[in-house]
């Protein structure tokens, strides 16, 4: 067994998400670049909120000391790669996320990553942030493809270029081929009742993923 068996089972649902409208509209100009910083806000607070949900991973009982660090290394990664790609973005706009509230979308989702983590078994906990990996990863490739595909007969803002670039890039494939890998680990010893439960896990986070910052 593996992690692919929960993509299978949540494939109707990725299918959605890739031509989610807020995601072509990115690559092909026409998203209003308020609408990206609204979204750009809300997933600087969920990402602050990620970020937490990895190093608590990390710090469970029982589990591997290489793979403590390796959990901790994705928090310091979260941290200094896509944190700091938002960071340079309020930079640029003269706006700052210190202060502002998750809107309740937000709220659900990370709510459910702590609840999870906190509560539930370690590889329960993994499926969980699975998607935020897994799906990113998909997306980004699946925007880049549409760009070249545009080519130059549109123009967008260069913080659109420098999402797609993020997360569609080999520097995040490696993260999420690493992450996946630990999750994979899991699902090779995990009885039929966990691998249930790690699948609900991954498919209420693939639905709630890509709706609960963009609007």
């Amino acid at each position: 067994m593996s992690a692919q068996i929960f993509w299978d089972a949540a494939k109707s649902i990725i299918d959605i998400t890739e031509k989610h409208p807020f995601l072509v509209a990115m690559v092909d100009g026409t998203l209003g670049i308020e609408n990206f910083r609204y979204y750009v806000v809300q997933d600087a607070l969920y990402l602050h909120d990620f970020y937490d949900c990895l190093l608590r991973l990390g710090n469970h009982p029982g589990i591997p000391a290489s793979e403590s660090k390796r959990l901790h290394e994705f928090a310091q990664g979260a941290k200094d790669a896509e944190l700091q790609l938002h960071e340079s973005f309020f930079k640029e706009w003269n706006i700052s996320s210190e202060g502002v509230e998750q809107m309740p979308n937000t709220l659900l989702y990370t709510s459910f990553m702590y609840r999870t983590v906190a509560t539930k078994p370690h590889a329960e906990g993994l499926a969980a942030l699975l998607p935020c990996f897994w799906v990113y990863m998909h997306v980004g490739k699946r925007m880049l493809e549409l760009r070249a595909e545009l080519g130059n007969t549109v123009s967008r803002p260069p913080q659109f270029d420098a999402w797609i670039d993020m997360y569609g890039g080999d520097e995040f494939e490696k993260e999420v081929k690493d992450y996946i890998a630990i999750v994979d680990s899991y699902c090779q010893t995990a009885d039929y009742e966990t691998l249930e439960r790690m699948q609900e896990n991954f498919i209420l986070c693939c639905t709630g993923l890509p709706l609960a910052r963009m609007q």
